[in-house]
C-alpha cells in the first residue's frame, strides 16, 4: 500500500488520477501540494495548457497561466529525476524560485527540462484520464480538477 499521506488523488472530469508524492526529492514542494489540495485551492481548477506529446499544465485559479495562491513563491528544488511519462512537476516563470501552485503532468518524455522544474510526484494510476484531457492552449473547454485530496483524508 501506498503512503496515504504521501498520495495525492486528483479526481478530474475524465477520471481520477493517483500521484505518488516525493518528498524525498521536494519536500518544499510537496508541503505546498498538500497543503494546497487540504485548503481546496485545486477543486474546480481547469488545464488551461495542454500540449499533445508534451504535458498538461494547471494549479492556475484564474486558468490564464498568470496566477497562483496567495503563497510565497518556492525556492527551487530541482533535481536529476528525468522528466518522463506520468511525471509530475512544478511550472515557474523564467525566475528559478518562482514556482507558486501551477504544476504540469508528462505526456511524453520530455528530459530537456530536467534539473531545470522541480519534480514533485509520479502518476501511478489513471494516465489515461489525463491523456483524455482537452487540448489546447487554451483548450475551448478546458478539463478541470474537481478535486484535489491527499489519501490520508480521504
Amino acid at each position: 500500500m501506498a503512503d496515504a499521506e504521501n498520495t495525492l488523488i486528483l479526481t478530474l472530469d475524465t477520471g481520477a488520477v493517483t500521484i505518488n508524492l516525493r518528498p524525498d526529492l521536494a519536500p518544499g514542494h510537496v508541503e505546498r501540494i498538500k497543503e494546497l489540495a487540504r485548503e481546496g485551492f485545486y477543486d474546480g481548477v481547469v488545464f488551461h495548457r495542454v500540449i499533445p506529446g508534451f504535458m498538461a499544465q494547471g494549479g492556475d485559479p484564474t486558468g490564464t497561466g498568470m496566477g497562483g495562491s496567495k503563497k510565497p513563491d518556492l525556492k527551487a528544488e530541482f533535481s536529476a529525476e528525468p522528466h518522463l511519462r506520468g511525471i509530475c512537476s512544478m511550472a515557474r516563470s523564467s525566475s528559478p524560485n518562482s514556482a507558486n501552485s501551477q504544476f504540469f503532468i508528462c505526456f511524453d518524455d520530455a528530459t530537456f527540462l530536467d534539473k531545470q522544474y522541480t519534480v514533485w510526484g509520479e502518476v501511478t494510476e489513471g494516465m489515461e484520464n489525463v491523456d483524455a484531457l482537452p487540448k489546447g492552449e487554451p483548450p475551448r473547454s478546458p478539463g478541470k480538477i474537481v478535486t484535489a485530496r491527499i489519501a490520508a483524508d480521504v
